[in-house]
Order: C-alpha cells, then sequence, then structure tokens
C-alpha cells in the first residue's frame, strides 16, 4: 500500500529531459576585415578581380580638364561670316549704290521733313488706336451682349481688309457722302461742310491708320487683361478696393508685361507702314526719295537713303523697346533680370582690367 509520501510529487528540481538540444543556428554574418593601420595602403581596394570590390583611383591633380570638341560649330561659324563678308563687299564696292549721291542726300531738307512727318504720323496713329483700341477692347470684355457684337464686328472688319484698300476708301468719301453735318439723329442738320474740303490727305491718312491700328490694339489690349490671374481680382476685391483702383494698381502693371513686347512690335510696324500714305502723296519719307529720284533718275541712291533712315530709326526704337519690357519685369522672376547689353560690356572691361597688373604684364 502507497503512503502519502510516495504520492506526492518530489520537492526538488524536475528531472532533466532526455531530449537532445537542437544545435546552434551557424553565423552567417561577413568576417570582419582586418582593420587597416593608418596611413597603409588598402590591400584589397586596387586589387582587380575581386567580386563586389571597386576600383578607386584618384585623378592626379595636375590634369586638364578637356572641353568637348565642335568642330562643325566652327566650320558653320566660319562660313557664315564668310558669306557676310561676300555680301558686304559686294555691297560696298559696287557702283550702282552711288555712295556719294547717298551721302549727298541722307541729310538733305527734303529727306529730313518727311522723316519727321513719317514719325508725327506712326506717333499719332499709334497713340490714338490705342486710346480706341483700349475702348474697344474694354466693349468686348463687356457684359453686355451688343457692345461685345459691335466691337468684334470692328475688329474683324478692319482686320480682314488691307490697309491700303482702306486708305483708298477713305480718300474717295466724298464720292459717297458728299456733305457731312451735325445734327438731331433723323432730325434737322445745324452745321454743314463738304466731305472735299475737310479730309485732306493728310488727315484721311491719320483718319485711316488709327482706325486700323484701333483693331489691333484691342486685341493686344484685351490679351493683356486676361493675361493676369483671375484670383488677384478676386483679393482685391475682397478687402473693398475700387474698380478704378484696382485697374490702376493691379491690373495694368501686370498686364502690361505681355502688352508691351506686341506694343512695341506694333509701333515699328506703324513706323513702316506709313510708308503707304505716298500714294496719296502725302509728303511722308518715301515719298519725299519718289519725288527726288523722278527728277534726277537717281532711283537705287534715293531707295538707299529711305532704308538707311529706317533702319536707324527701328533700331532706336527696338532699343527702347528693351528697356521698356524691363522695367515691366521687374520681379517676375526670382534669379532676377539678365544684364543688359551695356552691364555685360562694363564687367567684360573690369574682368580684363583685372587680369593685367601693367602694361605688358600679364597674370
Amino acid at each position: 500500500m502507497a503512503t502519502p509520501q510516495d504520492v506526492l510529487p518530489p520537492s526538488g528540481p524536475p528531472p532533466l529531459s532526455k531530449t537532445p538540444a537542437a544545435p546552434p543556428a551557424p553565423d552567417t554574418r561577413p568576417a570582419a576585415a582586418p582593420e587597416t593601420p593608418a596611413g597603409a595602403p588598402d590591400a584589397t581596394a586596387g586589387t582587380p578581380g575581386t567580386p563586389g570590390t571597386a576600383v578607386l583611383t584618384d585623378p592626379p591633380a595636375d590634369a586638364p580638364v578637356v572641353a568637348r570638341r565642335r568642330p562643325w560649330q566652327w566650320v558653320s561659324a566660319a562660313a557664315a561670316l564668310l558669306l557676310l563678308a561676300m555680301a558686304v563687299n559686294s555691297v560696298i564696292r559696287n557702283k550702282a549704290f552711288q555712295w556719294d549721291v547717298v551721302a549727298a542726300y541722307f541729310t538733305s531738307t527734303s529727306v529730313l521733313d518727311g522723316l519727321v512727318l513719317t514719325l508725327w504720323l506712326t506717333a499719332a496713329t499709334l497713340s490714338l488706336g490705342f486710346v480706341l483700341g483700349t475702348v474697344l477692347a474694354t466693349m468686348r470684355l463687356s457684359a453686355n451682349p451688343v457692345l461685345r457684337t459691335l466691337s468684334w464686328g470692328y475688329i474683324w472688319l478692319f482686320r480682314s481688309t488691307p490697309p491700303l484698300v482702306q486708305l483708298l476708301f477713305f480718300f474717295n468719301i466724298g464720292a459717297l457722302y458728299p456733305t457731312l453735318g451735325l445734327g438731331i439723329p433723323f432730325g434737322p442738320e445745324f452745321i454743314t461742310f463738304r466731305t472735299v474740303n475737310l479730309l485732306g490727305p493728310t488727315l484721311t491718312a491719320v483718319i485711316g491708320l488709327t482706325l486700323l491700328e484701333a483693331a489691333y490694339a484691342a486685341e493686344v489690349v484685351r490679351g493683356g487683361i486676361l493675361s493676369v490671374d483671375r484670383g488677384q481680382l478676386e483679393a482685391a476685391q475682397a478687402l473693398g478696393l475700387g474698380r478704378g483702383r484696382v485697374l490702376r494698381r493691379i491690373v495694368i502693371p501686370q498686364a502690361m508685361r505681355s502688352i508691351v513686347p506686341t506694343a512695341g512690335n506694333m509701333l515699328i510696324s506703324a513706323l513702316k507702314g506709313t510708308s503707304i500714305v505716298s500714294v496719296l502723296a502725302v509728303s511722308d519719307l518715301l515719298y519725299s526719295v519718289q519725288l527726288v529720284y523722278n527728277q534726277t533718275y537717281q532711283v537705287i541712291p534715293m531707295l538707299v537713303v529711305a532704308t538707311i533712315w529706317y533702319l536707324v530709326v527701328t533700331t532706336v526704337l527696338s532699343a527702347g523697346q528693351y528697356y521698356v519690357e524691363r522695367h515691366y519685369a521687374r520681379g517676375s522672376t526670382r534669379e532676377g533680370l539678365p544684364p543688359t547689353p551695356l552691364q555685360r560690356a562694363r564687367a567684360g572691361l573690369r574682368r580684363l582690367q583685372g587680369r593685367v597688373d601693367a602694361p605688358g604684364e600679364v597674370r
């Protein structure tokens, strides 16, 4: 018979299991490379063929940096300069141009008077054209469908017909309307005058060119206004700014960035376009030289005189357009504006002076 002491478990530690213990997992980590003493060369860095080892070699400190060779760039530049030299040589040495006659008539009184009238026509027609074009652009952006339709019809009509046809039409407007008057619409007239006595060649040219430029100026102004972000207008309205102040302080300064380049091109085109008024016997630059070569039969040199004056004036206008564009482009980019040609020339001169210590001594 078993006693209670035989039933109770032993008070000592439990007996060890007879199941064999699992072997330890092998160490798969790569063996650490032996430390290389400071200043000693690495034995594996430059050993070719060692897997996973890159061959690192530092270039010598005095290795020259060789730019990429572009032989065809030099060939094309040399060919272009050769063609330019041939063209200039043919113009200078060609006796048919009669450069002595060109020099004699270049500053003559008749030519200068024609140049002054050409400049006056350009300034008058473009100024009046932009005033009328701004009104047309406002009508085109209006919520009134009648104003939008009338503005669109005006622009469509004057941009679709040639300028010479328009000038001839206005010059012969007296055949359609012999008299013009002011009075009550569909009622009596208070003042009447003959159209032939009112519209002379110069006034006809101003009216015709102004109406033509207004059609193009309207699209230029409309495009500039639409280029302004709509969110800025909404922010200005939220601040309680009036429409006039919003237009003057927010819309116009930003719209000028888009208006100025196209307006500059219009100015140069208007200057050259005034030459068509010569068909109306308006004494502009072209008509002035025509009067001269009709008497002297020196057609080529007189046309060269007009060409040179057009080149001079358009060059001056292009330079002015460049600086006006820079004025309205301030703050448009974070990097700032690129240097002007004059600033680049001054910087190059300063660099040249910095390299030369004294006459004949170069760093």
